[in-house]
């Protein structure tokens, strides 16, 4: 015996991890209740159990999370921008230059173009 089946818990594991991964890619949301309430043994991986009883207390949310197209990825982008931002430049003087700056992350605000009357050709 080598690799995966040397140990009937891990393999009860990667069966089931990989089930999951093939009903989420294919927004199968039938077959994502049925692994999430199967009565399958996964041995004694405490983390794979503690998981799945998560996923059974949030089933609804899960599934929803599967069917739908919509994604949070672009709000915990910008949430990690300002985080960056704020690790970078802790010492601003007020709360108010922070803003500012994030804002000129964002391109919320333009930075002020030269006047164009002043330049010659």
């Amino acid at each position: 015996m080598e690799g995966i089946s040397a140990n009937t818990a891990l393999e009860n594991s990667y069966n089931l991890m990989q089930s999951f991964i093939q009903a989420i890619e294919t927004n199968n949301t039938q077959e994502l209740k049925s692994l999430i309430t199967s009565k399958d043994s996964i041995g004694t991986l405490m983390l794979m159990h503690k998981t799945l009883l998560t996923f059974k207390y949030n089933l609804k949310t899960v599934l929803n999370g599967a069917a739908l197209p919509y994604s949070n990825g672009c709000l915990e982008g910008f949430n990690r921008k300002i985080k960056q931002i704020e690790r970078t430049a802790f010492d601003y003087s007020n709360f108010i230059n922070l803003l500012t700056r994030i804002r000129l992350e964002e391109d919320l605000y333009k930075e002020k173009e030269p006047n164009s009357l002043l330049m010659t050709a």
